[in-house]
């Protein structure tokens, strides 16, 4: 029993979040796009608010984003920068909408470690909206990168 309490104790422990360890983006950083929390709220769903200004996460296959097929362009929902092109989207089956790769530029990158390790987080380089995360577990035949992005941060843009 006191085994078992000791491996508890150091999971636990393991797995706590203290604030000395999150790192966000940076607070200091003025976006060309920036509004106050009430213009946010006002602009967006409650739903991208909370993903996009609150680095939350929908629920997996939540998002129509994530099987849509449709040549165009994916914008950001907050400001309407375009983030990715639908040639690079695929299926990655994890039930958000996943890209290889994003538009040069336009995707800002930082490490978060709200789940107690290191990921790279994915924001609007112009607004600073929060989108997701990129991991090394994409399409080897293109770039190996699986950008994971919550639907609700973007809009999709279908070509004409």
């Amino acid at each position: 029993m006191n085994k078992l309490l000791i491996v508890f104790t150091c999971v636990l422990f393991f797995n706590c979040n203290s604030s000395a360890q999150k790192q966000t983006k940076d607070a200091t950083k003025v976006y060309k796009v920036t509004k106050t929390e009430a213009q946010w709220k006002s602009q967006l769903s409650e739903k991208a608010f909370y993903v996009l200004r609150q680095a939350g996460t929908e629920r997996p296959f939540s998002s129509p984003l994530n099987k849509n097929y449709q040549s165009g362009i994916y914008i950001c929902a907050g400001c309407k920068t375009p983030l990715f092109k639908s040639e690079h989207k695929f299926d990655s089956g994890t039930g958000w909408p996943s890209f290889d790769r994003e538009i040069q530029g336009n995707v800002a990158f930082s490490t978060d470690y709200d789940l107690g390790y290191a990921r790279t987080e994915e924001h609007c380089a112009t607004c600073g909206g929060h989108l997701g995360h990129v991991f090394n577990d994409g399409p080897t035949d293109t770039t190996g990168k699986r950008h994971c992005i919550n639907g609700v941060s973007l809009k999709f843009l279908p070509n004409n």
